[in-house]
Formats: C-alpha cells, sequence, structure tokens
C-alpha cells in the first residue's frame, strides 16, 4: 500500500493533505502529546486507515484503524458453521 508522506530530513515539513505530506524522519518528544488527525479515514486493500501529524515538528505517519473482513473468508466460515450444527436425527 503506497503511503503520501514523503519522509525527509532535506525539506521543511508541510501539510498538502491529500496529495503529499513532507515529514521528517524521526519523531520527536512532542509527537507524545501534539499528534492530530488529518482527513478521514480511509480504505486500502485490507485495512482502513489514517493519517496522523504533529502540531510541533510535521512529524507524520499513517495509523491503521482496523483491518478490513475477508468477505469470502466469512463466507466460508459461515457454511462451515451451517453445516457443523446440522445434524441427522433419526425418525422413531
Amino acid at each position: 500500500m503506497g503511503t503520501i508522506v514523503e519522509y525527509t530530513d532535506h525539506k521543511k515539513p508541510r501539510n498538502q493533505f491529500p496529495k503529499r505530506i513532507v515529514s521528517p524522519f524521526r519523531s520527536s518528544p512532542c509527537c507524545f502529546t501534539d499528534m492530530e488527525e488529518i482527513g478521514e479515514p480511509q480504505e486500502g486493500d485490507r485495512w482502513v486507515f489514517q493519517y496522523k501529524r504533529c502540531r510541533s515538528c510535521g512529524f507524520a505517519l499513517r495509523v491503521i484503524v482496523r483491518e478490513l473482513p475477508d468477505q469470502a473468508l466469512i463466507r466460508d466460515l459461515r457454511r462451515t458453521l451451517i453445516n457443523s450444527f446440522v445434524r441427522n436425527v433419526p425418525e422413531f
């Protein structure tokens, strides 16, 4: 999955969301308390993610919010569960 964050120490940190975010390579102590969410959560291949950026130093990263369920796997699991609880009870 690609990212819009460009990590470099040669450019000034910039927020050009949703096209590009220029970020320093490393986080700073301020990042622990000064991170802000940028934009709305987005869906990738199998993940929902959101970008966060430090208000003080400009460090940015993509945070995984949750995994998207694999629909084929869920379908197979439901089929297996349905078949697991079916019993052939002999009639008396």
